[in-house]
Order: C-alpha cells, then structure tokens, then sequence
C-alpha cells in the first residue's frame, strides 16, 4: 500500500460549551497540512464530521465495553502516540471490533483486540495475534497507513480497514456498499463520538 505525506491528527478535547454541546464532532485541516478535531468548533474553519445525538437512556452495554477496554489505556495510549492517532479513535474501534475480548476470532479469521487478518498481522510482524501489545501497535499502524492514504476521511479509513483498501479504491474511493461495513462506519464513530464526549467532560 502506498503511504502519502503523514499528517498530524490532533484531537481538541475542550469544555463543553452549553450552545455548542450538541455531541458532534467538527474537523478542519490548517494552512500546514494538520487535521484539527474538536466536539467545540470555535473556528470558522471547522465543519461538521460525525453528528451528535440525543444521550441514550440506557446503554448498560456499551458502558460496560467502555470500562472494559481501559484495561488496555497504557498499550492504546503508547500506540496511538507513536502513530499520531487519536487514543480515542483506536479505542473506538477496539470495542466495534472485538467487544474488548483479546482472544476473538471472527469468521473470517480475523483475530484479537483489532481484529487483524493473518496478511495484516504477517505484514506488521505480529507473532501473536492475541497479545493486545502486539495487536493494538499493528492495528494502530494500519490505521495510520489508511489515514495517510485516504487523507484523514475518518469514513474511509474505516470503511478500508474493515472492508480492505481494494474495496474502498475500486468503487471510486467510496465507501462500499457491504451491509456489514455499512452498519460498521457508523458504528465505530458512534463510539468515537461518545468518547470524546467523555473526555470532554471528564
């Protein structure tokens, strides 16, 4: 696969403003190149990413997967650092992939936390696809070779790494329209979403 220039990704957890708490997520990319996040968008530049929601009233669940995966902060957050990701957006799609479980194994063969397929996990040297160090670096490298590739475009990040570049690029750099991934775009940036919110508050 072909890397393009790296680009910073930054994530600006600000204070929840009461006339802009609407949960979404806003974006812009500066004069330099650096793609800038933030659920408060106090520049004009900023335009409107993932939109908000209404807070559910109970999501025992999902609250439930997000304790779950802060057993793995210290590995998501190193990994994400040395990757210029967001530690949210690799946690995100931790809980869509695996449910936070170190030991999953899809239908397809896809294993552990991020759910490497065995090319993934040969191509970034993973020995052992179930120990979250060595599968969340590798998941984490992928996604910063997709966020080099497709420019930051969060949906088409994540519609290649569940989908695989080859699908995003042959329908004309869209997102495929695979039932599965169709209902996993949304999904992981729900959880993103929901996340930042978190740290927003936090």
């Amino acid at each position: 696969m072909r890397a393009t220039t790296p680009t910073l990704i930054i994530l600006c957890a600000l204070p929840l403003a009461p006339a802009m708490a609407d949960g979404g997520i806003y974006s812009f990319t500066d004069e330099h190149g650096t793609v800038h996040y933030s659920n408060v968008p106090d520049d004009s530049r900023y335009r409107l990413l993932i939109a908000g929601t209404s807070p559910s009233t109970g999501a025992p669940d999902m609250k439930v997967l997000l304790q779950r995966s802060q057993a793995y902060m210290p590995i998501i957050k190193h990994a994400a650092q040395a990757n210029r990701l967001d530690p949210a957006l690799v946690r995100a799609v931790i809980v869509a992939e695996s449910a936070c479980d170190p030991e999953a194994i899809s239908k397809r063969g896809a294993r552990g936390l991020m759910q490497l397929m065995p090319e993934t996990a040969r191509q970034y040297g993973v020995r052992n696809a179930f120990d979250p160090e060595q599968n969340i670096h590798a998941g984490s490298r992928y996604l910063r070779e997709l966020s080099d590739r497709y420019q930051n475009d969060l949906q088409l990040v994540l519609a290649a790494y569940n989908a695989g570049p080859a699908a995003v690029d042959s329908r004309g750099r869209h997102v495929p329209q695979f039932r599965e991934t169709l209902d996993y775009v949304p999904k992981v940036l729900r959880i993103y979403r929901r996340l930042v919110e978190m740290t927003s508050v936090g």
